[in-house]
């Protein structure tokens, strides 16, 4: 399911890249529904913000981001006005299962790099 988990710098980068990205889905959800009526997307962007949640910690990253990218472009063709916010954050969400979770994450200590020890006769 993961090709690498990045470390380093690509690892810092991937990071941020998960908390900007997940940040931004709980913060959409947070004003869908407390505004007054609540908004027409509550369901998907709830859909949204629980992949925003797994995307924080790096659960299942590959799948999350696919689900995230199809609920944020069913939001983008529904939605009246303006689909640029909705269309980015699918980017990133796709961005984010082709490269993986990166280093720190728990699909990293769950899945990450096995060391196979061989030991002589």
């Amino acid at each position: 399911m993961f090709s690498t988990f990045a470390d380093g710098w690509p690892g810092v980068g991937l990071l941020l890249q998960r908390l900007l990205v997940g940040a931004a889905l709980l913060y959409f959800e947070f004003v869908c529904v407390s505004a007054t009526p609540v908004c027409a997307f509550a369901v998907t962007k709830s859909v949204a913000a629980c992949a925003g949640l797994l995307l924080i910690v790096g659960l299942w990253t590959p799948i999350v981001g696919v689900v995230l990218a199809g609920v944020e472009a069913w939001i983008a063709l529904s939605a009246n006005g303006s689909g640029a916010v909705p269309i980015a954050l699918a980017v990133l969400g796709l961005t984010l299962a082709m490269i993986g979770p990166g280093a720190w994450s728990v699909d990293a200590r769950l899945f990450g790099r096995r060391r196979i020890a061989f030991r002589g006769p």
